[in-house]
């Protein structure tokens, strides 16, 4: 792989951290941590987790721990509690996206100093922990991926902002009727089915 490659790999995660980000833009402080499925998926809880797994994967995986507390580390609490995933009663919707900006910035450290090639282990990978640069980018991009995916809809069920970056950019403007008509349709194609 070449320094062209890395620098694509690097642009595509970053691309994916602002669909998580841009699904935030604009709402109120209570819209982004409300838990939108049974498990409590919510847009603040996606943004953060994201920040821990690149805190993580490029931080300790390649020995470059950061001064950044890890949601687990906080007194009391343990990886099991999932506290990756939402924001804490402690914790201020800008405080956490300030935070998820220093995993980022520490994240992106990593990977301009690293080669593709640099070896790295992960400890909660067992077996086959030993890693590449390479191999931790593409496994972050389709984690964040994932994520922005679920961010999509959930941001849709919040005030039907769709689009990949904000402002309807990669979605037909079909208006609140022409939305209607398709779900309508969408609807009876599915109850034909039954």
């Amino acid at each position: 792989m070449t320094d062209e490659s890395k620098t694509t790999l690097h642009t595509v995660l970053r691309s994916q951290r602002d669909a998580l980000r841009l699904k935030l833009e604009d709402l109120s402080e209570r819209d982004a941590r409300l838990p939108r499925t049974a498990t409590g998926t919510n847009l603040l809880g996606l943004y953060k987790h994201a920040g821990a797994c690149e805190l993580g994967y490029f931080g300790e995986t390649f020995g470059r721990p950061s001064d950044l507390p890890l949601p687990w580390d906080a007194p009391g609490v343990s990886v099991e509690d999932d506290t990756d995933l939402f924001a804490t009663e402690d914790e201020s919707m800008s405080g956490v996206i300030e935070w998820v900006g220093a995993c980022f910035a520490h994240a992106d450290a990593t990977i301009e100093a690293l080669p593709l090639d640099a070896r790295g282990s992960v400890p909660w990978w067992r077996p086959g922990n030993s890693v590449t640069l390479e191999r931790i980018l593409v496994h972050m991009i389709e984690e964040e991926a994932r994520h922005a995916g679920q961010a999509d809809i959930l941001r849709e069920m919040v005030d039907g902002a769709v689009g990949w970056h904000g402002a309807d950019d990669n979605v037909p403007d079909r208006g609140v009727g022409g939305w209607a008509s398709r779900h309508e349709r969408l609807t009876r194609i599915a109850d034909a089915r039954a």
